[in-house]
């Protein structure tokens, strides 16, 4: 087999401060590249939104990586010099530096090699609507 390679870049629109599943988007888009074995590339393009890995089961865990976040980067405008724009500004930059922008997922047997409880996720820190963008970039055979 020889080696390929294959990218995209995947738009997402956010409506506040949340995780947004993409685990679907993200296989869906794996299984029409044709490839067994390899190695996906999520990253981020954003310094204010994040990706995680994360329990996919119980929606209440969701919520409460929102409000933990909230607590340990509170949006206190006397806290903060950077505020350029609006008071989540700054605790979004401290959100995605706590978390990561970038995901490396094995492939196996034509699927991403997830657990059972594992999805995808683009996790929000503003508060207002964004579009976002994710690169995903599939390396394998």
């Amino acid at each position: 087999m020889t080696m390929r390679q294959a990218s995209t870049v995947m738009e997402l629109a956010t409506a506040g401060q949340r995780l947004y599943e993409i685990t679907r988007e993200v296989a869906r888009w794996v299984a029409e590249q044709g490839m067994d074995e390899g190695l996906l590339t999520l990253f981020c393009r954003h310094t204010s939104a994040s990706l995680l890995i994360q329990e996919n089961a119980a929606p209440e865990v969701k919520d409460d990586l929102v409000a933990f976040f909230g607590r340990i980067a509170p949006e206190d405008p006397t806290l903060y010099d950077h505020d350029d724009e609006g008071p989540d500004d700054m605790p979004a930059h401290l959100k995605t530096a706590l978390t990561q922008v970038s995901l490396t997922i094995p492939l196996v047997g034509g699927r991403l090699a997830l657990g059972t409880w594992q999805g995808l996720y683009l996790f929000e820190h503003r508060r207002h609507p964004h579009r976002r963008q994710v690169v995903l970039h599939l390396m394998g055979e």
